[in-house]
């Protein structure tokens, strides 16, 4: 499989050569929602907390007589029944929320997904970073490189290989950009942006992390 190659004007570079098995696998749904859910609990904590109805603050009379009211029989007005009262299964910071997901299914969702961008278009590779394209940290500048490259920075994901300070601090006042290295991809960034910048190097570094 071949993929073009922009250069930092925006003109068709060269072609790169990606493994099929890695970048034209067919879309699999169950396999991605799978790894996301899996992804976004493993990041959740155990920060709540509930009163069962031995923790709550209550009286301990009876609120009526057993008998002879009409009404339902009640014990304690601490019951998870009422209002007020303790909780039958409650939250509690010792709860574990983490799912297992092995490394070849991560690795295959992750292939999924880069697969469906590239079948969607929706990936850009581009030759590099040079180490002047960002002389110096200024957002303005970043947004004018990415214009003469014809590329737009709304809803955009740039994955390099090198993430040089002033790339970083050039870009991380966009809103609606995000620059990361090959190593930190991971299934949300995926999902979250429309379209994926990648330098020719990241994207060899992502095909090796994938094999």
């Amino acid at each position: 499989m071949e993929l073009n190659v922009i250069n930092n004007q925006g003109q068709q570079a060269q072609k790169l050569n990606v493994n099929d098995e890695l970048f034209a696998r067919a879309y699999n749904e169950a396999l991605v929602h799978q790894v996301v859910v899996a992804y976004q609990a493993n990041a959740r904590f155990a920060t709540r907390k509930q009163k069962t109805r031995a923790e709550v603050r209550h009286t301990t009379t009876k609120p009526w007589r057993q008998k002879g009211t009409g009404r339902a029989r009640a014990g304690s007005n601490g019951s998870p029944l009422w209002r007020g009262g303790g909780r039958i299964f409650p939250n509690t910071p010792n709860e574990n929320f983490t799912q297992k997901v092995n490394r070849k299914m991560y690795r295959a969702a992750i292939s999924v997904m880069l697969s469906e961008l590239i079948r969607q278009q929706r990936v850009v590779v581009i030759d590099n970073f040079e180490e002047n394209f960002f002389d110096s940290p200024k957002t303005k500048s970043f947004i004018e490189k990415f214009k003469a490259m014809n590329l737009s920075t709304e809803n955009t994901l740039v994955i390099t290989d090198n993430l040089t300070e002033n790339l970083y601090l050039s870009s991380r006042n966009l809103p609606t950009l995000l620059v990361l290295e090959a190593q930190e991809i991971n299934p949300m960034v995926l999902i979250k942006f429309d379209k994926l910048v990648v330098t020719r190097q990241a994207l060899s570094q992502i095909e090796e992390n994938l094999q």
